[in-house]
């Protein structure tokens, strides 16, 4: 009898733990950077106003042959350079996860991070 009221307890705990899980990935939502205009100049103020989350998207669209995005630390988006090593994404509609912390994001392409194709997220 102790063993049923036991193995009772831990499919409640599991259901539990699995229900926690699931809703917070269905509270992942996924943001468009920069709107209907994407990933473009000036969108460095786009996440103003903006409250983000750990697991949440951003899709970066944009024309491939014209910009770029690159995953940074915090003097690679303030001097807009990347450091060696950094995720370099070039597809035109990349889907980037946030992490927990800062998340920075740059155009390498010369002169577009310094006409405001960065950005900067704290989750």
């Amino acid at each position: 009898m102790s063993q049923g009221r036991c193995s009772a307890t831990f499919v409640t705990v599991m259901m539990l733990c699995l229900l926690v899980l699931h809703s917070q990935v269905a509270d992942a939502a996924v943001y468009t950077v920069g709107g209907a205009n994407g990933w473009t100049f000036n969108t460095e103020s786009w996440p103003a106003g903006r409250r983000f989350r750990a697991g949440d998207t951003l899709v970066f669209n944009y024309s491939p042959s014209a910009h770029n995005v690159v995953a940074v630390n915090k003097p690679g988006y303030d001097n807009c350079s990347a450091p060696k090593g950094a995720k370099v994404y070039q597809t035109g509609n990349d889907n980037i996860k946030l992490v927990k912390g800062p998340n920075f994001f740059i155009c390498s392409f010369q002169g577009h991070c310094q006409s405001g194709m960065r950005i900067a997220i704290t989750v």
